[in-house]
């Protein structure tokens, strides 16, 4: 019988390489809003320019700590043989 889409028999976490990929695709996106910071740096006029130097400063902080985080685990446990224990049926009723 065919399982279901998206139904696994344990619930591994995703593999390193494919974690560290998804940090490195959201630590790269922005830096690249942080560039366009420091393009609009050139041509935002007065204080405006305060808007974009102040995302150029400090977007570098928070890329790095949200590249860091560790995608959280969903909880499910891996069911393993050693920890099923036997069926016992009900006891007759009293």
């Amino acid at each position: 019988m065919k399982q279901p889409t998206g139904a696994a028999i344990t619930s591994l976490p995703s593999s390193p390489t494919d974690e560290r990929r998804s940090r490195m695709i959201r630590y790269s996106v922005a830096m690249g809003v942080r560039l366009v910071c420091i393009g609009a740096c050139f041509v935002a006029p007065g204080w405006w320019l305060l808007i974009p130097a102040l995302g150029a400063v400090i977007l570098p902080y928070f890329a790095v700590v949200v590249a860091n985080q560790v995608a959280p685990n969903d909880g499910r446990a891996v069911e393993r043989p050693g920890q099923l224990l036997p069926y016992t049926p009900p006891g007759p009723a009293a």
